[in-house]
């Protein structure tokens, strides 16, 4: 059935709602650690797989900005992400002011981007490329802030330059965030270290590591030398570099 040529958030809610499942509400509500103390306690699901959440974002795409951010403020996960889909699309074919807007409400709601899966599907692709040709503040204040979504997405807003081969904003966010006690921060600046020696330099990767691999945690090492040889991974995990 075609959709409207207005779309309209009731709809959009109830095409989610339409592909939900309990069953799997209950998977998804395990995995993303939703229980007391977990990082993402209270969150909702109502079950909705991920491609399902991209096709009702494709045919809702049309929704204007003040909706997106209404569908943002959602307590039920699957439509926050739906409007961090509709947002990346917004954004991907938007002009310059449209970016703008974007980016701002970006940061104006990190309260409600504050799942590990919304962040690594936007912060690269809205605030590190917003910030392309743009001086890089917020990207400290965010890594200082104490929000633990704010930590990651300026963590992961820097895999935009590593994708282009730049690697210095990547070091020296992974340099404050060194010691972060969060275990989801710890893997994020693993995960953006290893993809430094990836697709940057290995060189560079270990120049960062000879010097500090003794402070960081042990998540966030193993995270950053899984791609090394064996033997040198083995080196760096019984302190012996």
């Amino acid at each position: 059935m075609a959709q409207p040529k207005i779309a309209d958030l009731t709809l959009l809610r109830a095409d989610l709602k339409k592909r939900a499942s309990a069953k799997k509400a209950k998977v998804l509500a395990r995995f993303f650690k939703t229980g007391s103390g977990e990082y993402g306690e209270g969150d909702i699901f109502i079950g909705v797989v991920v491609p399902d959440t991209r096709r009702v974002a494709k045919s809702f795409v049309t929704i204007n900005l003040r909706e997106a951010e209404e569908l943002l403020h959602s307590k039920i996960h699957e439509e926050r992400l739906c409007a961090i889909l509709i947002l990346l699309e917004k954004f991907r074919k938007g002009d310059q002011k449209t970016r703008e807007r974007i980016y701002k409400l970006y940061l104006e709601n990190t309260k409600y981007i504050n799942n590990w899966d919304l962040i690594d599907l936007s912060a690269q692709y809205i605030v590190g490329e917003f910030l392309i040709d743009k001086p890089k503040d917020i990207l400290y204040e965010l890594a200082k802030a104490k929000s633990l979504w704010e930590r990651r997405i300026a963590m992961l807003a820097t895999f935009n330059y590593i994708c282009r081969g730049k690697h210095q904003e990547t070091l020296k966010i992974a340099e404050i965030l060194l010691q972060d006690e969060q275990d989801l921060i710890q893997k994020a600046v693993g995960w953006m270290l290893r993809e430094v020696g990836k697709r940057c330099s290995e060189k560079t990767l270990e120049d960062f590591l000879q010097e500090r691999y003794k402070q960081m945690p042990r998540t966030m090492l193993r995270y950053a030398i899984e791609r090394l040889p064996e033997k040198k991974r083995q080196s760096y995990l019984n302190g012996a570099i």
